[in-house]
């Protein structure tokens, strides 16, 4: 990793974790494979920008379920994006190596390993809420054939989120400071 740490992706210690490391390789990480719209790849860093935003609008949860929410995709700051069917094909072998740099992260940010069956539930259909949008803005699916895949949002419109793709740079420094105002606004809570 650019932060000087060594990370096994085999036997990932929460250690080798660093926030900056993570929104580097999130924000370079091209959603769709790279097939969007715009003068930018829409990022995987930007996408879980859009996905804690529509969780937190549809949601009444704390920040540890916020923080959750915006290190949903994490691992794919190392193991890359793979669309879902793919995902489906490679089988038990990519889950473990998700699972287990998820429950790194996680460990590493004081959060549980994992999120309950009921949080996971909330924050996947914020993800489908986003990649519904993702699918109709950028990368040229039909509205019929998006509700088909994610189902229709309810609750939050286009006009609510951050969908235009952004350069890296800017990707990177937002997912970083979304994490630290939620980490700031959790230390205020333990604090008080």
């Amino acid at each position: 990793m650019l932060s000087g740490r060594r990370l096994d992706l085999l036997d990932p210690s929460p250690l080798d974790v660093e926030i900056s490391d993570i929104a580097h390789g999130l924000a370079r990480v091209a959603r769709w494979n790279g097939q969007t719209r715009g003068d930018h790849a829409f990022s995987v860093a930007q996408h879980c920008l859009v996905v804690e935003e529509i969780f937190r609008r549809c949601n009444d949860e704390g920040t540890e379920a916020l923080l959750m929410t915006l290190l949903h995709d994490a691992p794919e700051y190392v193991i890359g994006d793979m669309i879902s069917p793919f995902k489906a094909v490679v089988g038990g072998g990519y889950k473990a190596v998700e699972q287990r740099l998820e429950a790194a992260i996680h460990l590493r940010f004081g959060l549980p390993a994992h999120p309950t069956r009921e949080l996971k539930a909330l924050i996947k259909k914020a993800d489908a809420m986003a990649a519904f949008y993702e699918a109709t803005e950028l990368a040229g699916f039909s509205v019929e054939e998006a509700r088909k895949f994610f189902g229709q949002p309810r609750g939050v419109t286009r006009e609510m989120l951050p969908i235009e793709p952004m350069p890296v740079l800017e990707a990177q420094r937002r997912f970083v400071e979304r994490f630290a105002e939620l980490e700031a606004e959790r230390s205020a809570k333990a604090a008080s």
